[in-house]
Protein backbone atom coordinates (compact mmCIF):
# COMPACT_ATOMS: atom_id res chain seq x y z
CA UNK A 1 0.00 0.00 0.00
CA UNK A 2 1.38 3.39 -0.66
CA UNK A 3 2.02 6.16 1.46
CA UNK A 4 1.82 9.78 1.56
CA UNK A 5 5.07 10.70 3.45
CA UNK A 6 5.90 15.03 3.96
CA UNK A 7 9.36 15.41 5.51
CA UNK A 8 9.81 18.97 6.48
CA UNK A 9 12.36 20.99 7.97
CA UNK A 10 13.96 24.29 8.42
CA UNK A 11 16.05 25.72 5.89
CA UNK A 12 19.44 24.22 5.43
CA UNK A 13 18.24 20.93 7.18
CA UNK A 14 18.87 19.16 3.77
CA UNK A 15 15.69 18.54 2.79
CA UNK A 16 16.40 19.00 -1.14
CA UNK A 17 19.75 16.74 -0.61
CA UNK A 18 17.51 13.80 0.88
CA UNK A 19 15.26 14.21 -1.45
CA UNK A 20 17.72 13.71 -4.76
CA UNK A 21 19.19 10.28 -2.47
CA UNK A 22 15.80 9.23 -2.33
CA UNK A 23 15.76 9.76 -6.17
CA UNK A 24 19.31 8.01 -6.49
CA UNK A 25 18.32 4.87 -4.37
CA UNK A 26 15.16 4.42 -6.44
CA UNK A 27 17.00 4.11 -9.67
CA UNK A 28 20.16 2.50 -8.44
CA UNK A 29 17.54 -0.28 -7.89
CA UNK A 30 16.13 -0.36 -11.42
CA UNK A 31 13.11 1.68 -10.66
CA UNK A 32 11.88 5.16 -11.65
CA UNK A 33 11.33 8.18 -9.52
CA UNK A 34 10.51 11.38 -10.96
CA UNK A 35 11.51 14.56 -8.86
CA UNK A 36 9.16 17.39 -8.95
CA UNK A 37 8.83 20.92 -8.21
CA UNK A 38 6.64 24.18 -8.32
CA UNK A 39 6.76 26.59 -11.05
CA UNK A 40 7.35 29.33 -8.45
CA UNK A 41 10.61 27.79 -7.39
CA UNK A 42 12.93 29.45 -9.68
CA UNK A 43 16.10 29.78 -7.96
CA UNK A 44 17.88 26.83 -9.65
CA UNK A 45 16.95 27.49 -13.18
CA UNK A 46 13.87 25.68 -15.29
CA UNK A 47 13.29 22.10 -14.68
CA UNK A 48 16.45 21.47 -12.22
CA UNK A 49 16.38 20.83 -8.13
CA UNK A 50 19.81 21.67 -6.70
CA UNK A 51 20.85 21.17 -3.08
CA UNK A 52 23.12 23.73 -1.35
CA UNK A 53 25.70 20.46 -1.34
CA UNK A 54 25.82 20.67 -4.82
CA UNK A 55 23.47 17.56 -5.64
CA UNK A 56 21.40 18.16 -8.61
CA UNK A 57 19.21 16.78 -10.57
CA UNK A 58 16.32 17.23 -14.03
CA UNK A 59 12.79 17.67 -12.67
CA UNK A 60 9.21 18.57 -14.37
CA UNK A 61 7.14 20.94 -12.30
CA UNK A 62 4.14 20.34 -10.33
CA UNK A 63 1.49 22.22 -13.04
CA UNK A 64 2.31 19.55 -15.38
CA UNK A 65 1.54 16.34 -13.19
CA UNK A 66 -0.48 14.34 -14.28
CA UNK A 67 -1.89 10.91 -13.39
CA UNK A 68 -1.51 9.66 -17.31
CA UNK A 69 2.45 11.23 -16.01
CA UNK A 70 2.66 9.80 -12.47
CA UNK A 71 2.02 6.07 -14.12
CA UNK A 72 5.34 5.78 -15.65
CA UNK A 73 6.67 6.11 -12.35
CA UNK A 74 7.73 4.12 -8.98
CA UNK A 75 7.93 6.98 -6.84
CA UNK A 76 7.26 10.80 -7.28
CA UNK A 77 9.27 13.01 -5.12
CA UNK A 78 8.15 16.64 -4.49
CA UNK A 79 10.55 19.56 -3.68
CA UNK A 80 9.56 22.69 -2.21
CA UNK A 81 6.38 20.93 -1.20
CA UNK A 82 5.41 24.23 1.00
CA UNK A 83 4.61 25.74 -2.47
CA UNK A 84 1.96 23.68 -3.38
CA UNK A 85 -1.79 24.30 -3.72
CA UNK A 86 -4.41 22.58 -2.03
CA UNK A 87 -5.53 21.11 -5.28
CA UNK A 88 -2.07 19.88 -6.37
CA UNK A 89 -1.83 18.03 -2.52
CA UNK A 90 -5.09 16.49 -3.33
CA UNK A 91 -3.57 15.72 -6.52
CA UNK A 92 -1.00 13.76 -4.86
CA UNK A 93 -3.11 12.00 -2.55
CA UNK A 94 -5.12 10.54 -5.31
CA UNK A 95 -2.02 9.27 -7.13
CA UNK A 96 -1.07 7.33 -3.76
CA UNK A 97 -4.32 6.50 -2.69
CA UNK A 98 -6.14 5.27 -6.50
CA UNK A 99 -2.30 4.65 -8.06
CA UNK A 100 -0.92 3.23 -5.35
CA UNK A 101 2.35 5.33 -5.94
CA UNK A 102 4.29 6.42 -3.25
CA UNK A 103 4.57 10.33 -3.00
CA UNK A 104 7.25 11.78 -0.75
CA UNK A 105 7.10 15.86 -0.46
CA UNK A 106 9.99 17.67 1.09
CA UNK A 107 9.40 21.27 2.11
CA UNK A 108 9.41 23.91 4.58
CA UNK A 109 6.08 23.68 7.57
CA UNK A 110 5.95 27.58 8.12
CA UNK A 111 6.97 30.72 6.61
CA UNK A 112 9.31 32.85 8.05
CA UNK A 113 6.47 34.48 10.30
CA UNK A 114 5.94 31.53 11.66
CA UNK A 115 2.69 30.45 9.63
CA UNK A 116 1.92 27.50 7.86
CA UNK A 117 2.24 27.48 3.69
CA UNK A 118 -0.86 26.33 2.07
CA UNK A 119 0.80 23.18 0.71
CA UNK A 120 2.47 22.30 4.26
CA UNK A 121 -0.68 22.62 5.80
CA UNK A 122 -2.60 20.24 3.54
CA UNK A 123 0.30 18.24 3.45
CA UNK A 124 0.05 18.10 7.80
CA UNK A 125 -3.68 17.32 7.54
CA UNK A 126 -3.70 14.61 4.75
CA UNK A 127 0.02 12.47 4.58
CA UNK A 128 0.72 9.19 6.03
CA UNK A 129 3.80 9.72 7.90
CA UNK A 130 4.78 13.38 8.70
CA UNK A 131 8.68 13.39 9.58
CA UNK A 132 11.02 16.06 10.43
CA UNK A 133 14.15 16.69 9.16
CA UNK A 134 16.63 18.67 12.11
CA UNK A 135 19.09 21.52 11.67
CA UNK A 136 20.27 23.36 14.38
CA UNK A 137 20.52 26.74 15.59
CA UNK A 138 23.60 28.95 15.75
CA UNK A 139 22.87 28.25 19.75
CA UNK A 140 22.87 24.68 19.63
CA UNK A 141 19.35 24.17 19.94
CA UNK A 142 16.62 22.45 17.12
CA UNK A 143 16.07 25.16 14.92
CA UNK A 144 12.35 25.18 13.59
CA UNK A 145 12.05 28.90 12.40
CA UNK A 146 12.90 30.27 8.87
CA UNK A 147 13.85 33.48 9.85
CA UNK A 148 14.54 36.00 6.87
CA UNK A 149 16.97 38.37 7.48
CA UNK A 150 17.51 41.98 5.71
CA UNK A 151 20.19 44.34 6.69
CA UNK A 152 21.22 41.75 9.50
CA UNK A 153 18.24 41.79 10.95
CA UNK A 154 15.28 39.27 11.79
CA UNK A 155 12.28 40.96 9.53
CA UNK A 156 8.97 39.13 10.47
CA UNK A 157 6.97 41.38 8.13
CA UNK A 158 6.67 40.98 4.09
CA UNK A 159 4.94 38.60 1.49
CA UNK A 160 5.00 35.19 2.48
CA UNK A 161 6.75 33.69 -0.59
CA UNK A 162 10.12 35.43 -0.94
CA UNK A 163 12.74 33.26 -2.93
CA UNK A 164 16.13 32.90 -1.51
CA UNK A 165 18.71 31.18 -0.04
CA UNK A 166 21.91 31.70 2.71
CA UNK A 167 21.87 35.51 1.84
CA UNK A 168 18.07 36.01 3.07
CA UNK A 169 17.00 33.66 5.16
CA UNK A 170 18.46 31.37 8.10
CA UNK A 171 17.41 28.65 10.79
CA UNK A 172 16.57 29.39 14.70
CA UNK A 173 15.33 28.28 17.35
CA UNK A 174 11.98 29.65 18.52
CA UNK A 175 13.38 31.74 21.40
CA UNK A 176 15.83 33.07 19.26
CA UNK A 177 13.65 33.55 16.33
CA UNK A 178 11.49 35.69 18.72
CA UNK A 179 14.56 37.86 19.87
CA UNK A 180 15.67 38.13 16.00
CA UNK A 181 18.89 37.05 18.27
CA UNK A 182 21.08 35.89 14.89
CA UNK A 183 23.93 35.02 17.04
CA UNK A 184 27.58 36.06 17.77
CA UNK A 185 28.67 38.25 14.71
CA UNK A 186 31.50 35.93 12.48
Amino acid sequence: MAKLFFRYGAMGSSKTANAIMVQYNYEERGQKALMVKPRIDTRDGDRIVASRSGLKTPCIFMEELTGDIARDYNCIIVDEAQFLSKAQVELLVWIVDVLNIPVIAYGLRADFRGNLFEGSQWLLAWADSIEEIKTVCWCGKKATYNARILDGKVIKDGRQIMLGGNESYTALCRKHWASGDLGPKK
